[in-house]
């Protein structure tokens, strides 16, 4: 049975090129592409695909935002994340919005087939240069400024940011900047995700 694969990117020479990749592959049907979001959905209205190639940098949507779009309303449509970095943060974020696996684009014909056959039933695969990305990302410590330091150990003691402000003689929305910056800098979503992370790097000590 063929896998129909779709694909979205805002570059001619990498759809093309995957297609003359794939061309010749009878188990591959191709269904055609986008070269943005809003093309992506209009045409998931009429023909879904079993795989779908997404970039990362769409020119009216982000590949993350769109993955989340099309996998809440095609659940049963395996996703694959497509581009030139391996940002462990990127790779998260498409992986936490519904993508089965992420490459990148210089991929040969081989990895392409395997994160394609894997993706249609519904499995993950993972570049080697994402997996070995999402691994660093565990144990690389972040660079922090000594406030950030400061109120690092403070939220995890559990004061809010009101005491935290007060305790620091600095102003709220200095330390909302500065929260949004940890969580950033360790990717995390939330604070508990934030302490967790952070206790495991050593930089806290949790009761």
């Amino acid at each position: 049975m063929q896998i129909k694969l779709f694909i979205v990117d805002d570059h001619y020479m990498v759809i093309e090129g995957i297609r003359s990749l794939l061309q010749q592959e009878p188990s591959i049907a191709w269904l055609g592409h986008a070269t943005n979001a809003a093309s992506c959905i209009s045409f998931l209205q009429h023909q879904q695909p079993d795989v779908i190639l997404m970039d990362i940098n769409l020119p009216d949507m982000s590949g993350i935002e769109l993955c989340r779009r099309v996998h809440g309303m095609y659940p049963g449509c395996g996703i694959l994340g497509l581009s030139t970095f391996n940002q462990h943060s990127v790779i998260r974020d498409m992986i936490d919005n519904g993508a089965s696996g992420y490459l990148l684009k210089n991929a040969g014909k081989q990895e392409l087939m395997t994160a394609i056959q894997l993706a249609a039933k519904g499995k993950t695969y993972m570049s080697i240069e994402a997996s070995a990305s999402l691994k660093d990302s565990e144990h690389q410590i972040p660079i922090l400024t000594r406030r950030e330091k400061e109120i690092l150990k403070l939220i995890a003691a559990g004061l809010t940011n009101a005491a935290i402000a007060e305790k620091l003689f600095i102003s709220m929305p200095t330390v909302n900047t500065h929260r949004r910056s940890l969580l950033e800098k360790f990717d995390a979503k939330n604070t508990a995700i934030l302490i967790g992370k952070a206790a495991k790097m050593g930089l806290i000590h949790v009761e």
